[in-house]
């Protein structure tokens, strides 16, 4: 199904950024009530997944706003995949965020968008201008550049990425087609390391984490949850669940914590 098909609309196009780094952003905003929804994909995915549409089509059901978007590189987005970085996403993000949402938010991250939604509570948090109502996090990977990628790279994967700029990741996922890991992926995802310290979002949290994931490992959900505020912190492991957690039983429960929250 086209994501035009499955929405019924066209996306909105706003610029982030300036000359030469500027990019064409697709959004897709639901008028509605709010607590809105945010929603922040993961890595090589786009807002037309499984996860993102059904959310959408609850906060419809529902009344709800609902924000979605395509990073740069990503889905109907301009600009290269290989140019990412955790930081320009993040601008991404921020300058979405911003745009299209009014009043209190659930922001609901998958994967690489959890590290995001950290990211950008914590940024709103600071800023002390906007209230979430809550994070919603899927099989989240924060500091992912760094823990779950660099550190586990071999010698000789470390090398190409230092000498060549990049090296081409196989896929198990979409197509199958290898992607890139650039030099300036990990260096610059080191600027944006949460689990070292205390993670001040200012909002209840929900983790879904599948037992067997082999993308982001359970640890890593356990860890995160020792860097969060003790209060309405709030961890589900699924013991049967893979990374995407996509089958309907899934998306039942992600939709449940949306509405616990808010």
């Amino acid at each position: 199904m086209s994501q035009t098909a499955a929405t019924g609309q066209e996306p909105a196009f706003i610029e982030v950024g300036e000359g030469s780094a500027a990019r064409r952003i697709a959004v897709r905003a639901r008028a509605g009530a709010a607590p809105g929804l945010f929603w922040l994909g993961g890595f090589k995915s786009d807002m037309s997944g499984t996860k993102a549409i059904a959310l959408d089509a609850w906060a419809g059901e529902h009344g709800r706003s609902s924000v979605r978007f395509d990073y740069s590189g990503h889905g109907e987005s301009g600009g290269e995949f290989v140019d990412g970085t955790i930081g320009r996403w993040l601008e991404e993000s921020l300058a979405v965020f911003s745009q299209f949402c009014r009043g209190p938010q659930v922001v609901i991250g998958s994967s690489m968008g959890g590290w995001m939604a950290l990211l950008l509570a914590r940024e709103i948090a600071r800023r002390g201008k906007d209230k979430l109502a809550g994070l919603v996090l899927i099989a989240p990977a924060p500091d992912f550049t760094e823990e779950l990628m660099w550190k586990g790279f071999s010698p000789e994967i470390r090398a190409e990425i230092e000498t060549k700029g990049m090296w081409l990741r196989p896929s198990e996922y979409g197509d199958g087609t290898p992607y890139p890991i650039t030099r300036n992926l990990i260096e610059e995802g080191r600027n944006h390391l949460l689990l070292g310290s205390k993670i001040d979002v200012g909002c209840p949290v929900r983790i879904l984490q599948g037992a067997q994931d082999p993308d982001v490992p359970w640890k890593h959900a356990f860890a995160l949850v020792h860097r969060l505020p003790a209060e309405d912190v709030v961890l589900t492991m699924i013991q049967d669940g893979d990374h995407r957690l996509s089958r309907p039983q899934d998306i039942a429960r992600i939709i449940a914590a949306v509405a616990e929250i808010g």
